[in-house]
């Protein structure tokens, strides 16, 4: 009888900390580039994770990506400079909104 409750407490207990960490859901960055035109690339870069997204009117968006700290970085058409906003946080089950991002010529 005492090891059918060890082992229903077990099986209990496994099953509670793998559905706690099935919960946990990457997250996102968003953000525009303006003038559209000016980009024809926009990338994350963390340590040696490097993500690429389309863009899509100057919108871009990066999901599923993994919790830590990013720089964007967009590559501009000529005349347009490239530019970069850096210390981007991401959160698990979040997106963050970097705003807008002016290419300068």
């Amino acid at each position: 009888m005492k090891r059918a409750s060890l082992n229903f407490l077990a099986v209990a207990g496994l099953s509670l900390g793998l559905f706690a960490f099935g919960s946990i859901k990457e997250g996102g960055i968003q953000g525009k580039v303006t003038p559209s035109e000016g980009a024809k690339e926009v990338v994350a870069v963390a340590g040696t994770d490097t993500l690429r997204s389309q863009l899509s009117n100057g919108t871009f968006v990066f999901s599923n990506v993994k919790k830590g700290t990013y720089t964007i970085w967009v590559k501009a058409n000529a005349p347009y400079k490239d530019a970069s906003v850096e210390n981007v946080a991401v959160t698990d089950s979040a997106t963050t909104d970097i705003g807008e991002i002016k290419l300068q010529q």
